[in-house]
């Protein structure tokens, strides 16, 4: 990934994406209004955060990326493998109606031109989709229990239903995330891998020290989506870690999780 300044902001971009096409970022912790562990640009309201510091955060974003801020979704994430379809249907929904169907949900597709989808991370896993055919977007977000529900994979299966769209022709962007040094696990979650099918051996160590397993989510969304059927070459890794990069993101795990929260998204052109 690339950084680019923006009228104040650092957006973190993928190289992957045709930009011509599609217009992608992450954003990194500078240029909002919040203060303490939720210092500077926190874009979730779910956090803890003042509510009035997050609305500011989320209008300079939709203001910098060239949209009304009404047009900017981000569903409510709760770990688990639900997707909501960002379509034309959905836009003529009541707001009522639209929060409510991103109540729970933690991928979101769009066919749509001019809106913005994306999810909240601060150390899971955001993963951005396109399919150069088709022209649809896919934002997904993959905690380890997200990934253990190959949320990644039914993303991709859903598009592929939906929208007729081929794995060969799509590009995903795996974005910051907790590195394996710095994500040591118990043994029930190394379990839940173990039970999901992933082979332990491709994606996890045991600290010898600590006699902890560390592993590795980026590696393991990488390996969901090649068995899909996304070529290896259209798969770019940010190889960013959150924990590690205090200066410019946020992290749950080194700052508890009443920290910010930053957006990976995407808006079609």
């Amino acid at each position: 990934m690339e950084i680019i300044q923006n009228k104040g902001l650092d957006l973190l971009m993928f190289n992957a994406f045709p930009k011509g096409n599609l217009f992608n970022f992450s954003t990194t912790i500078h240029g909002g209004a919040s203060t303490g562990t939720y210092a500077s640009l926190n874009l979730s309201p779910y956090s803890g955060d003042d509510p009035e510091s997050v609305n500011e955060n989320q209008e300079h974003l939709a203001n910098i990326i060239g949209i009304s801020v009404e047009n900017l979704y981000l569903p409510y994430q709760t770990h688990n493998d639900r997707i909501q379809i960002i379509d034309e249907a959905f836009l003529y929904k009541s707001d009522l109606e639209k929060a409510s169907l991103m109540n729970g949900v933690d991928a979101l597709i769009t066919d749509r031109k001019d809106i913005c989808i994306g999810v909240t991370t601060a150390d899971c896993v955001p993963i951005l989709i396109y399919d150069t055919k088709r022209h649809i977007l896919a934002a997904v977000h993959a905690g380890w229990k997200g990934t253990v529900a190959k949320i990644v994979r039914k993303t991709i299966l859903k598009m592929m239903e939906r929208f007729d769209s081929n794995p060969k022709h799509l590009l995903a962007g795996i974005g910051p995330c907790i590195s394996q040094k710095h994500f040591e696990v118990g043994e029930e979650v190394v379990e839940a891998f173990i039970q999901a099918g992933f082979s332990i051996g491709d994606i996890a160590y045991r600290n010898h020290v600590s006699g902890k397993m560390h592993i590795n989510l980026e590696a393991a969304n990488g390996l969901l989506l090649a068995e899909a059927g996304i070529p290896i070459g259209n798969i770019e890794k940010a190889g960013l870690c959150t924990y590690s990069n205090p200066e410019l993101l946020f992290s749950a795990r080194r700052q508890t999780i009443h920290s910010g929260r930053i957006v990976t998204g995407g808006i079609l052109l």
